[in-house]
């Protein structure tokens, strides 16, 4: 089907949902909630208490409940104090979960951020004017030591609407901060799959939530081509995609042409798929890419195109650098849940 839509469907297990974006056929994202005996989740918002500093690691355990966080900073932290904490990524397998006291809530059409004063518009909004129209309409209600931004889906929504919704996460921040309460416990859940897909994807042709809707719009044949390792591309080469315990390992390969121009083009081509790839697969981590032989020289135009390649990607990816063997370096935000975890039929 060309256009895009959107499917939203329960999981098999009734532990949540699913909900998947098509283009013009391709499934281009995917959100899974986890099963119900994953605790620790991100974007979830805890009331904790500080453990004993490690120093020797630069950072803190943070109890929460039952469970534990890790949070990367000492500063300003006294062990058995409350503190307010927000879980940032998945952990690591046997790991705590990393936690972060940059507090932000998201709707939409905001995102308030406690402690980092300010009001600014995306700056995907390109019009200067919108942006001053935009931030106008809700500096007013922004209380002091509290910051917003306004996002790219605000664009052209009328004042009130975004001040109605700038409201009410403000009213949802300044209830969390005023808590006088010490205990530890959850106060805020992260948002479910269909949540997160209304406030981060763009306005679908298509909005399903019927039972039916992944078998309707083809996800679940998707589904089983992203469950293999190996990505085909256009241009006749392919790439493998597989996670270790240690790092996500890509392996590019040309085809059967091996000519010093289709290298080149395979190699563009795997760095301009391989966000969606693991997106699609919610990896994150260490990942270390194998290019397939090049020369040196290309060095430049490979990392321009991985880099312009991760920028459009919703999770944060940064390029690290290339290795004595000629590897390239990245790392990722472990924000979704990998698809091997997620315990789909």
């Amino acid at each position: 089907m060309k256009g895009r839509v959107i499917a939203v469907e329960a999981r098999p297990d009734g532990a949540g949902q699913m909900a998947a974006l098509m283009e013009d056929g391709q499934l281009t994202d995917l959100l899974i909630d986890p099963p119900d005996d994953i605790a620790l989740v991100p974007g979830q918002l805890w009331r904790g208490t500080a453990e004993r500093p490690m120093k020797g690691q630069g950072g803190v355990f943070v109890a929460l409940g039952g469970q534990r966080g890790y949070l990367r900073e000492l500063r300003n932290i006294t062990p058995g104090a409350p503190m307010l904490v927000q879980v940032s990524t998945y952990p690591e397998a046997g790991k705590a979960a990393p936690v972060t006291r940059r507090v932000a809530l998201r709707s939409r059409y905001v995102v308030v951020t406690p402690g980092a004063e300010g009001v600014n518009a995306s700056r995907a909004i390109k019009d200067p004017e919108e942006q001053d129209r935009l931030t106008a309409a809700v500096t007013d209600l922004v209380p002091e030591g509290v910051g917003l931004v306004v996002r790219t889906a605000a664009r052209d929504l009328e004042a009130e609407e975004l001040r109605a919704d700038a409201a009410e996460v403000l009213g949802t921040a300044t209830a969390l901060l005023n808590d006088p309460s010490t205990a530890q416990e959850l106060l805020l859940d992260a948002p479910g799959a269909a949540e997160r897909a209304w406030q981060d994807w763009p306005e679908p042709d298509v909005y399903d939530d019927e039972t039916g809707s992944f078998e309707r719009h083809n996800v679940w044949d998707a589904l089983d081509a992203v469950r293999g390792a190996r990505v085909e591309l256009e241009t006749g080469g392919s790439f493998f995609v597989e996670a270790t315990r240690a790092l996500v390992a890509v392996d590019v390969n040309t085809g059967a042409d091996s000519s010093q121009a289709a290298t080149l083009k395979a190699n563009i081509a795997a760095l301009q798929a391989l966000p969606r790839a693991l997106r699609l697969r919610g990896l994150g981590g260490q990942i270390v890419v194998d290019i397939a032989g090049f020369s040196k020289k290309d060095r430049p135009k490979l990392e321009a195109v991985a880099k312009a390649a991760f920028k459009a990607d919703s999770v944060e990816t940064q390029f690290v650098g290339w290795t004595p063997l000629g590897h390239m370096e990245l790392t990722r935000k472990r924000e979704r849940l990998p698809l091997s975890e997620a315990r789909l039929p």
